[in-house]
């Protein structure tokens, strides 16, 4: 089954890739034994390409169940990333065009759509209905997407009626975490709803060495929505607390990057790193002590976990799906926006080493046993196969 987005290669396929091939292959060696090989099933995968959450998802996705199915991918485009009239014409042209390339194709066994909440949801509607309707394939609809809370109350009926349709046609709905759960199970789905959350691959990260210094990382876009702001004024009262005691290191870019350039000037313990790459991530998160989000809205962060399969202890907010994996074993959580929560919580884990380094393998434990690829590849078999019986589709 040929993929319609011919940029979503498997990491098997990419020589420049940094996975390790080995460990991938017994990963999925051991998902195929537990799971079983599915002979000739073809589950079409529908999402956004371009970076991103989802892209990240679906890029895993492909690499670690191509061996045991036939999988291919459709690019539904890029929403508009700026406002104005110009961009959302753009994005709206783009849409379209993904959309009438659809049906050009054989049909699958399956179709698995990738959403979030407004744009990405309106369009990735039309693919629901339009497997379901004509191809008459069971769809399994994933959401993502950091206000998907807010947006399942919408008071708007229009928009409430299409998310009641959606569900209904919808064969299964997979979500995050508990939290998401509860969520959608507003919307009298309960019955379709199943948890498969988010996963890294824990073998990709080093082993962690001796620290000299607490570590303080934080990987992420430098936008509003991830606490920036907050970060770089706690990190700020943290260094006249605790001086010469941490190094903090921060990456990513965005908006809000001057004012991290500017605290990075200012004070000899934070390090301004700007955009890194996937590699240099991971060596990032492997020296770290503590991974800091402070965010105000997520499904349930890949950044999070990231930063819990390189051994880091944890402090993050009481959103979406974070409390639902960590506890007061792993780390420690901060409401959205409270600068001296935030600010004290760092000083408390860099003054308990102990505790710190408590913490920290907790959350490798963790990954490795609930948040890992072959966890969640096995799940997504054990869901195809749900809805797969002897070659005949089940609806």
């Amino acid at each position: 089954m040929t993929s319609i987005n011919t940029n979503a290669t498997s990491a098997s396929e990419d020589p420049s890739s940094p996975v390790d091939t080995e460990a991938q292959s017994e990963a999925v060696g051991s998902s195929e034994a537990a799971a079983g090989t599915v002979i000739g099933l073809e589950v079409l995968v529908v999402g956004t390409f371009g970076g991103g959450g989802i892209h990240s998802y679906i890029d895993k996705q492909v690499e670690w169940l191509d061996d045991s199915l036939s999988i291919a991918t459709h690019d539904m485009g890029m929403p508009p990333v700026e406002t104005g009239s110009l961009r959302f014409l753009q994005g709206l042209v783009i849409g379209v065009y993904a959309m009438l390339r659809f049906p050009f194709q054989s049909t699958p066994d399956i179709v698995h759509v990738h959403t979030s909440h407004r744009y990405s949801f309106y369009r990735s509607s039309m693919y629901v209905l339009f497997a379901r309707y004509v191809w008459d394939v069971p769809v399994v609809l994933h959401i993502h997407g950091s206000s998907f809370d807010d947006f399942v109350t919408t008071e708007s009926t229009v928009v409430a009626a299409l998310q009641r349709h959606v569900f209904a046609v919808s064969t299964e709905i997979v979500v995050l975490s508990d939290y998401w759960e509860e969520i959608l199970a507003t919307r009298g789905i309960e019955t379709k709803i199943r948890i498969i959350p988010n996963a890294v691959d824990p073998e990709i990260y080093p082993v962690k060495e001796n620290e000299t210094v607490p570590h303080i990382v934080f990987v992420s876009n430098l936008i509003e929505r991830k606490g920036v702001r907050e970060l770089a004024a706690a990190l700020e009262q943290l260094s006249e607390r605790q001086p010469d005691s941490f190094e903090a290191s921060i990456a990513g870019d965005g908006p809000l990057s001057g004012r991290i350039e500017r605290l990075a000037a200012e004070h000899d313990e934070v390090q301004y790193l700007g955009y890194i790459s996937e590699e240099r991530k991971r060596s990032l998160l492997g020296d770290g002590s503590i991974f800091v989000l402070p965010t105000y809205a997520e499904g349930l962060p890949i950044a999070m976990l990231e930063g819990m399969a390189g051994e880091n202890a944890i402090i993050s907010t009481n959103v979406g799906g974070i409390p639902d994996v960590i506890d007061d074993e792993q780390g420690i959580i901060v409401e959205p926006g409270d600068v001296d929560q935030l600010t004290s919580g760092l000083e408390e884990l860099i003054t308990a080493p102990e505790r710190r380094h408590r913490m920290a393998a907790n959350n490798r434990q963790a990954i490795e046993e609930s948040y890992s690829w072959q966890e969640a590849s096995e799940e997504l078999i054990d869901l195809y196969k749900s809805h797969v019986s002897t070659g005949r589709r089940t609806q």
